[in-house]
This record gives structure tokens, sequence and C-alpha cells, in this order.
């Protein structure tokens, strides 16, 4: 992607420019390598994992720890995708997205979930992701990973696996995908 280059933002009616890439598809590769065994380093037994991508960022990003954690350890985790819409507190003044699907098989009491998303930036996503997870059970433990975490948190949440933290200002924008991220701004079309 150059920085010409424009991707359609999640938000209808903004699309992203990028200025740079920060990180190009092999460094997420070895990032989402390194956090599959974060993840297996720190949760002792995957028969009680399940891996939950939230909608739409973090979907192929939680697939793909999915096949990594399969690849490495020899264990089949369950994945669940998880649209978190009609839970956020944010919706005030912001365009209405479209929902997603929700896929979750089973009860997931007892279980230790790892959320999984893109970008990790006021932590609002993750806070209403908390809440929808209990519409499916009470999980034993709830992790996070995230590929980039840009920080201007305005909740107390934090990350236990990362791919990259990326520092930036409150108006820029990240564009994080398996192809690689990049940084740039969000506009109205």
């Amino acid at each position: 992607m150059n920085t010409q280059d424009e991707r359609q933002a999640p938000t209808p009616g903004l699309t992203f420019f990028a200025k740079s890439q920060l990180l190009s598809a092999d460094d997420v590769s070895r990032a989402l390598k390194r956090m599959a065994h974060e993840i297996i380093e720190r949760n002792e037994r995957l028969d009680d994992v399940f891996l939950v991508g939230l909608q739409t960022g973090g979907v192929p990003f939680a697939q793909r720890l999915a096949q990594l954690l399969r690849e490495i350890s020899g264990s089949e985790v369950p994945l669940g995708l998880l649209d978190v819409s009609f839970f956020r507190d944010d919706l005030e003044g912001k365009p209405f997205t479209r929902s997603s699907a929700t896929s979750i098989e089973g009860d997931l009491t007892g279980r230790t979930i790892v959320l999984v998303d893109d970008v990790l930036f006021t932590g609002r996503t993750i806070r209403a992701a908390l809440n929808a997870l209990s519409d499916w059970g009470r999980p034993r433990a709830v992790q996070l990973a995230v590929m980039v975490d840009r920080g201007h948190r305005e909740l107390p949440i934090r990350p236990d696996f990362v791919g990259k933290n990326l520092p930036t200002a409150a108006n820029e924008a990240i564009n994080a995908l398996l192809e690689g991220v990049w940084i740039g701004e969000k506009r109205e079309q």
C-alpha cells in the first residue's frame, strides 16, 4: 500500500488514507507467531482456551492465531466471532455501523477466553465485548490479544498479548491487517 492508497474504514462515510506503512506482512506474521507462543506459555492447558475475534477487524487475526496455535501445539482451539455493536456506550455522535454476525458455539462458563482485536485505542470496544460475553456464560478468565496498542486509553484496560505498541496522536488512525499496518487519517468521502 503506498501513501496514495485508501482503504474503506469500518465506519460508513469515512475512508482511511494511509500516510505510511509501519509493519509489513512479514512483521505482522512474526508478531502473530510470537503472540501464539505467549498464549501457549500463559495457558498451561489449551483445552480450556476459547478464541473470540471481535468483528470486524479482529476476526482475521483470531483466525490466524487459531491456525498458529493448532500448528504449534497440535491442539484445536475453538474460535468464535463477536459483534459488540449493540453493547457500546459511545454511540452518541457516531454513525451507527452495520452489525456483523456473532457466532459462539456453546457455553463459555469456566473457560479462558482470549479476545482478539486489531487495534486497542480507548478501550471502549473491549468494555463492550466484556459485557457481550456475559450472554454466553461466566468465563474463568478473559485475556486480551491485540495486533496494535496505540495508547489513549479512556478505561483501565490493558492487553495481555500485543503485536506492536505504536503510540499515536489522537487524530491519527491505524489500519491493521494481515497484509500490514498503516498509519494515516480517516476523512469523510
